[in-house]
Parts: C-alpha cells; structure tokens; sequence
C-alpha cells in the first residue's frame, strides 16, 4: 500500500498532479487486470472530497479516472471489448445505503454477505452499466442528490459517513479468450476527527459508537497488517468488526493495488489533527499486498459449449431407428443441449439487457434534468446549503405562482415536502403574488431568515438564507431578472452560522478590506462556537421529540476568571445542560459533548425506525432506555458557577485587607457577593498590629510569614436563588497548594454565613513567594451542589500541615507565571513606578535613620535618646498608616481597572450606540483616572509630611 501525503488542494492545476501521480497508477493497474483502490483520509475540510470528486470545473480524482478510463477503452475497442459497470453507495452509522436506488431506502440498510468466491459484497446494491464518462458524471450527480436528501432525513452529516464508488471494468479479449474483470474502489472516508473526538475527554459512556466504529475498526485492521508486515506475530486481523473493513478486506490486506491519500489542513489549530494522520499513513505505508491479475475463461466456456453441442447433435443424427428407441438417453441428450444454448445465449445478452434497462433511466434522468433547468429560468426557489461543499446546490424547491406549503406534508398536490429535525406536517406557507416571494411561519415552527428568528409574513429578497426548523439551510434564488452576477459561493454553510452567532453577539471584528484580525485563540473558540450551534440546535430537537426534558445551551468560558493573575485571556467553547424538571445542571465540554450528539443520533434512529413500524402509531414518543446507557443523563455533580480575585498585595506589606468580592459567571453575570480577609497574624493566629506594617516588602526574607485567609459570608447567591434545594462550596488555592482548599457545604440559603478561616504559613520567605503575593491574587471559585452529588473534599494526606491545622507554604518551586497582556502591564508598569519612588523616599528615611542612630549613639544623656527612640517609632507608624491608606485606596482602582477591561460595545450597535459606548468609556477612564491620581497625590503628600516633620524633629534636637 502507498501512502501520498496531499495538503489542502486549491485550483485545478493541483487536482492534475495529484491525478498525474496517482490516478494514472490506479488505472494502469486496472486496464492489466489488477484490483485497484484509492482512499482518501484526512480531517473534515482538509480537502478529502475536493481531491476525490473536485468542486465546480475543478474535476477530481473519479471524473479524471472515468474520462481516461474511457478513452483507453474507445483507443483499444478494435481488440478489446469493454463492459463497464457503476456502483455509489454511503455506510453512515454501520448503515449501508445504495445511492443509485430508484426506490426507498430500506430499513436498516442494505445486508453485506459473503460468499466463498467473491467474498463479502452488498445484497441488493444496483450496478448499473456505462458506456461514457458522462454517464458516469450523471449517475455520480444522482448519487450526491440522493446522499444529501438521505443526510436531512437522517439527521447525518457527510464528514461522520463513508462514500464508495466502485467500478467493475470486464475486458474480453477475443485473440486470448479471456476475460479480465478489475475491480476499482475509490473510497472517501469519514473525518478523521471522528475516530477519536473524546478519546482525551473523560466520559462515563465512552468512544465506540455505530457512527464511529468504521474509522476505528479500519486503524485496527491497519495496524495489525503493518505489525505483519515487518514481521511481528498476528493473531486476528479485525475485518468483520465493521461494515467498512469487511467490504474493504481485499484493498487492504488482499488481492488489490492500493493508494491512500492523506490529507492535511495547513491551519495551526489543526496541529494535533495533522499529526495523527502523518502517523497513520506511515502505519498504512507498510502494508504490503499481494495483487494478481483476475482472469476469468468466459470466452473459452462459450467456445467449449458451442462445440459440445456441436457432438450432441451429430451424435442424435447418428442414431438409427434403435438407437432412437432408447429413449432416455435421446432426452437427456436433448436436454443437455437446450441448457447449453440458454447458457450461452444468457451470457451474450446480459450486457444488452443491463444497457438497455440503464438506457431508459438516463432517458427519465435527461427529462428530469432539462425540466429543472426550464424551471430555473421561469421560477424563483430555494437551493440546499450543506456543511459538505460537494452535497450543496443539489436541491431545488421551485416556487410557482400561488400559495405553496412547506414540510413534511405530500399529500397536497401545491406543496413542497421537505424532511429533517424540526420540521412539521405544516411548516410554513410560500406566496408568490405579482413576482414578489412571502414566507409565513405556522404556529409553532421554527423558522429563521439572514439569522433572525421569525414568526410573521416576511417578503424574501435574493440570496436571502433560510434555516427552517433545527438546521435544514436554504438559499432563496429570486427571479431570473433579479440575479445579475452575483456570486453565490460566498453563502456557505460556516455563512449561514456566523449569521446565528452574530445574531447572539458573537462574531469576530472585520476591517475595511473584509480581513479578520482576531487573536487566533479567539478565531479557534469561534469556529468551535459555529461549529457546536446547530449540533445544539439538533440536540434540542432531539430531546424535544424523544420526551427527555433536557436543554441544552452554547456559552463560552473565559479561563481568565481562573487565572491567578487574571491575564490569560483564552477561551473555552462549554455546553449547558439542564434538565427542566429537576433543575439539574451539566456542564459538559465540546468533546464530550460531540461524543453524546453521536449517541443521541442512534437512540433516535431507533426512535425512527420504531415510528416507521408502528405507521407512525399516536403514542410513540419516548424511548425508553437504562439509565446508565442513556446520553440524555449524567450523574449530579458540583458545578462551578463562577469566580472571584482577592488580590494578595496588601499582604507583602502585612497590611490587613478587607473585600467585598463580585463573584462572576462565565459569561460575565453576577454569581453572588463574597465577603473576605487578608489578615496577616502571628504564628499563633493573633493579628498583627499597625506597629508590624513594613515599609518595604523585602524586610521580610528569609523570615517567617504567616497569614488568614477569611471567608466571612456569601450573599444574593443566585444559584440557590433559582433553586432552593441547592447549595454551595467556595473554593481556593494559594501559590503552590498542589490540591485545592473548600469550605464546608451550605444548603438551602441564598446568603449563607461561612465563618472559614484557614492559616498559612512560610518558614522562610523567598523573593519568589513576595512576588507571587505582588502580581497574584487567590482566586475563589464559587461551587454549586445539587442533590445527590458528593460535596467537594481537599486531599490533605498530600499536603504540609503543622498539628496546630496551618498549611506550610513552600517556596521553594514557585507556580507557573501566566503571560501578561499589554493593557494591564501597562497598569502594573505604572504601578511599580509608584513603588520605586516610594523606594526611593524610604531609602531616603534609612539614611536619616541611620543618622539618627549615631546621635543616638553619641548623645549622653539617656532621656535624649529616649526622645529619638520615640520620634523613630513616631515616624515609622505614621508611614505604616499612609501605606495603608494607600493600599486600601488602590484595591478601589484595581477593581475600577476591572471593570474597564470587561467594558464592551454591544455586537447590534449602531452610530448612536457606538458613540453612547464612547462616552460611557470615557467616564470610566476619567473616574479611574481620577481615583490613581488621588491616590498616588494622597501618598505622595502623607510622605512628605512625615519627612518634614521628622526633619523639623530632627534640627530640633540637634
């Protein structure tokens, strides 16, 4: 097997390489005889199905095939006789469906059987014969139509299936007498994405879902054969573990030549991605097979029967009147030979037959085809937009003149059935009235126009999208006389769901010129954000019909509220989940979410497949199923509702801190109002009084420092608020606590009383520890119980305790710093400024001290020096007080600082809007101006004071 590593393809001069490199390969082994099969690997939107089938005039690796294939046949048709047949079939969810059907698809899919000759092959599956590779184009044309009406019913999506087109080419060679049959897969494979969505993620119903098994299985199958390829011992190869594997056994490890393409995005959120698929096609690159040429003596059967009967009749014109008597062996010879004939006639007219049966189908499609094109320049309608590029445009709902019903309804002769989540028997009415197009929402449906919910008669304008129900996506095509050139390709799927999202305030800036200038961890948490909205969206739905009374909402988390220094500013795509009767809460992260989507859709399949045996009986509408088994529920467990900064300056210079903390949500509401202290103490937990206030933090190295965390009291908690039968924990950790700390559980009380005070300790204070306790704060975590869950317990056995209960802090490994964005660094610069100037005028009083002590030492009389002594200890306390005052009055600014950095327009701002946000803006930059200023002019007055008065005491005395 080889593997071709292939970068996301842009133009149809990379499609010509790629086909140059490989596609020539593959039909060069299939015109010898020889198997064939190309896989196409990579992640969702690397370039899987632009490579296999292209995109507009770029022609993929199938059309490219297909049009040299059958121009070898017309260049040896003079030697050659050339039969060539076409199969398209998709395995979603272990299910396989034929897409060149005329019928309905069957329950449960087609069967895969096996057969000792041909292996395992698809009972059922349609092979239709071609003669041109347009017809070849056309049959793939009806496929894609019927994979994208089978993606909306099935509520499935083209990255989570598996597409297969295999060609049988049969060649007779009439010098030779030999037939050579070739079989030629061309596979493109689920996103490798999908093999291992949660396979990091902690989830209690674990990876190993129908949706997923086929990609899992096939890493299995081909790391056991590249183990035996480089000699390593086997004992089972897991073919029959999956759909896939079993229908793809001879490509991989068999009688076949075969190529996969691995696909790569060059985007640095797909990293990891890129990788994994790197190292699975090094896995597959030592597979070795072995390929032989399939020959078949059809030519020579047929020769061998004509003279068989040739003997049979000269032998019964032979016989003479006795011979003719014996009338057994006269009728066995007779039967004999008519079974020859049959047989020979069959295999001369089968590929006749199989020809003319195709040739009607393109008739009825080429009528179908040119009635539709009529239609697009006579009508307005509506065109499919699907996450797969390939599978959008393949539908079209014409809207005619009159009124016309959209959805599930097909019993009108005026309406247009349309299937998917959410969609009732009635979903909305069409009008078209004198060339202009109304949609009207019935009561009750779902219906969403440019990102807009709407519920009342809305006159459509060209290119106006459309998501009716969960997340069946239109695009409304008006008159011909309003199209021009516009240029369509630009209302993408990711178009329609940046919409959504901009509609509830989430979007990226754009400039002038269209170009983005996000910060990429921000472009990562949108593209997840679009990506998770209408699988939300579809798990509602979902929840809705199966009676499971759960919700499920998108928010993001911003992992700055956990920040020790508040400065990261990265963010996390989360999802809520509540259960509507019981007030329960989930939160649940993307990859375990994505994980449950896929589970969701099997328990629905079966909900579908119930509802189709029972003919839609009243009173189907719940599945039941175990508990533990069910991807609606999880067990109860604590909930973080949000966080709080206690900022732990004040202690550097042991001046008490008392706060008042807001606690805030993920997304920025308001959680509860936390009362807490910073009280630093003796080592027998006594306060410490203005008298042990330190001018200059490194006074205290290498000494011991202890100090109280208190948590006094929570207020207005709005978690409890909601539901009574809630309760809470605080949590919280300080510089290096491997483990975090909590409080005793509370119940039942919106403003619980906590009365938690909790002792730390170091030994020995290092300048790390000092500039931990400058630049951090402690952050409180506010934790939310519910009934039934375990309350959250700190693992003290790993944690350094005196038998007094205070925890040591050690300073010896200081804790992660986290990077520091430009805004507050500048604040923080200003602020260390502050603080060397302060610095400065207390290096100032050290000289003066100094001087001090030598009048002291050289003053003989005793109550002189008692005098100095006082003025020292006079002066000193004043300072403490001054810094102090300056300390609390900075907490005030901090907290204004805060509030300017969350401070953001609203995305629907207009003019008016904007310029109220300006001036908004401006009186928090004034009052937070005015509140540093005073501060600092407050501080820098108190210390002159005290220095002239310790300088007018000191001429005094001298």
């Amino acid at each position: 097997m080889a593997a071709f590593m292939c970068p996301r393809n842009q133009g149809d001069g990379t499609l010509t390489r790629v086909f140059q490199d490989l596609g020539e390969g593959i039909l060069d082994n299939a015109l010898q005889g020889y198997n064939a099969t190309l896989l196409a690997y990579g992640q969702t939107g690397s370039g899987k199905s632009y490579s296999m089938m292209g995109y507009g005039p770029n022609k993929g690796l199938v059309p490219k095939l297909c049009d040299r294939l059958f121009q070898a046949i017309r260049d040896n048709q003079e030697n050659i006789q050339c039969q060539v047949f076409f199969s398209m079939l998709e395995i979603y969810n272990e299910q396989v469906v034929d897409l060149l059907s005329r019928g309905s698809r069957a329950p449960g899919g087609l069967r895969v059987r096996e057969e000792q000759q041909r292996g395992f092959y698809v009972e059922g599956l349609r092979t239709i014969p071609c003669e041109s590779a347009p017809q070849v184009e056309q049959l793939m044309e009806q496929g894609t139509r019927t994979r994208t009406t089978a993606a909306t019913h099935m509520n499935a999506n083209s990255s989570r299936s598996h597409m297969l087109i295999i060609l049988q080419l049969k060649q007779i060679l009439s010098k030779e007498s030999i037939t050579k049959q070739s079989n030629i897969y061309l596979v493109d494979l689920a996103g490798s994405e999908r093999q291992r969505s949660s396979g990091s993620e902690a989830d209690r119903l674990k990876e190993g879902t129908a949706i997923n098994l086929s990609l899992t299985t096939l890493g299995n199958v081909i790391s056991a054969l590249a183990d035996m390829a480089v000699g390593k011992k086997v004992v089972h190869i897991p073919y029959r573990d999956s759909v896939l594997t079993k229908l793809l056994q001879s490509a991989l490890g068999g009688n076949s030549r075969t190529v996969m393409i691995a696909t790569l995005s060059p985007a640095d959120i797909c990293y990891e991605e890129s990788l994994s698929t790197l190292r699975y096609a090094e896995r597959a690159k030592r597979i070795q097979n072995r390929a032989v040429v399939n020959e078949s003596p059809t030519e020579r059967l047929i020769k061998e029967l004509k003279a068989e009967n040739a003997r049979l009749l000269q032998r019964l014109n032979r016989m003479g009147p006795e011979g003719r008597r014996a009338g057994d062996e006269s009728k066995e010879l007779r039967q004999l030979l008519t079974h020859n004939e049959l047989q020979i006639r069959a295999i001369q007219t089968l590929w006749e037959q199989h020809l003319q049966e195709a040739l009607k189908d393109w008739e009825q499609q080429y009528a179908n085809i040119t009635q539709e094109r009529r239609m697009m320049q006579m009508h307005p309608y509506i065109l499919n937009i699907n996450e797969d590029a390939q599978l959008s445009g393949v539908v079209k709902l014409f809207i005619q003149e009159g009124e016309w019903d959209i959805g599930l309804c097909d019993s009108s002769p005026r309406s247009i059935c349309i299937r998917g989540l959410g969609i009732q028997e009635r979903h909305a009415v069409f009008r078209n009235e004198r060339r202009r197009v109304t949609l009207t929402p019935q009561t009750g449906s779902k219906v969403i126009i440019n990102g807009n919910a709407v519920s009342q008669t809305t006159e459509l304008q060209h290119l106006d999208r459309l998501i009716l129900g969960s997340n069946s996506t239109y695009l409304f095509i008006g008159y011909p006389s309003e199209r021009g050139g516009d240029d369509w390709s630009r209302y993408d799927y990711d178009y329609f769901q940046s919409e959504l999202a901009a509609a509830e305030g989430i979007s990226l800036g754009e400039s002038s010129a269209g170009q983005c200038h996000a910060d990429p961890s921000l472009l990562a948490v949108f593209y997840d954000y679009i990506q998770l909205m209408p699988m939300v969206a579809e798990a509602n739905q979902m929840s809705q019909e199966l009676g499971k009374g759960v919700e499920f909402k998108l928010e993001i988390k911003n992992l700055a509220l956990s920040d020790s220094k508040g400065h990261d500013l990265q963010k996390d795509t989360v999802v809520r989940v509540t259960s509507t009767g019981s007030r329960q809460v989930w939160m649940w992260s993307k990859a375990k979410f994505v994980n449950r989507k896929f589970l969701m859709e099997e328990v629905y399949q079966r909900y579908l497949a119930k509802q189709s045996q029972d003919n839609r009986e009243e009173g189907v509408t719940a599945v039941t199923l175990p508990r533990d088994k069910d991807p609606f529920w999880d067990p109860v467990e604590p909930l973080l509702l949000g966080t709080a900064h206690l900022w732990l300056q004040s202690l550097a210079f042991r001046i008490p801190l008392e706060e008042q903390l807001e606690v805030l949500g993920s997304e920025g509401t308001e959680e509860a109002i936390l009362q807490a202290q910073l009280v630093p103490c003796t080592s027998t937990g006594l306060p410490l009084g203005e008298d042990e206030i330190l001018i200059d933090p490194s006074e205290a190295l290498g000494r011991r420092m202890d100090f109280q965390l208190v948590l006094d009291q929570c207020c207005g908690v709005r978690w409890i608020r909601e539901a009574r039968n809630r309760g809470l924990q605080i949590g919280f950790r300080v510089f290096d606590c491997s483990q975090p700390l909590y409080t005793p559980a509370v119940w039942h009380n919106v403003n619980p009383l906590l009365d938690h005070r909790v002792h730390f300790a170091s030994l020995h204070t290092s300048q790390c520890l000092l500039d931990y306790l400058q630049s951090s704060a402690v952050v409180l975590e506010l934790w939310g119980l519910q009934e039934g869950c375990t309350n959250l317990r700190a693992s003290l056995e790993v944690m350094r305790m005196t038998a007094e209960g205070v925890f040591i802090i050690d300073d010896s490994h200081p804790p992660e710093a986290a990077p520091v964005d430009s805004e507050l660094g500048c604040s923080v610069r200003a602020l260390q400024q502050d603080l060397n100037e302060l610095k400065s005028v207390n290096a100032s009083l050290r000289k003066e001290n100094h001087s001090l002590r030598e009048q002291l030492h050289s003053a003989k009389n005793g109550a002189e020096g008692g005098r100095v002594r006082l003025a020292r200890h006079s002066s000193d306390a004043e300072f403490a007080r001054a810094l102090k005052v300056f300390y609390h009055s900075m907490t005030s600014v901090r907290g204004q600082l805060q509030r300017l950095r969350r401070h953001r327009p609203s995305e629907e701002s207009d003019l008016l809007g904007l310029r109220l946000f300006v001036d908004e803006q401006s009186l928090l930059l004034r009052d937070f101006s005015e509140q540093l200023e005073h501060s600092v002019s407050t501080l820098k007055q108190d210390v002159a004071a005290i220095v002239r008065r310790k300088r007018e005491r000191s001429g005094t005395w001298s």
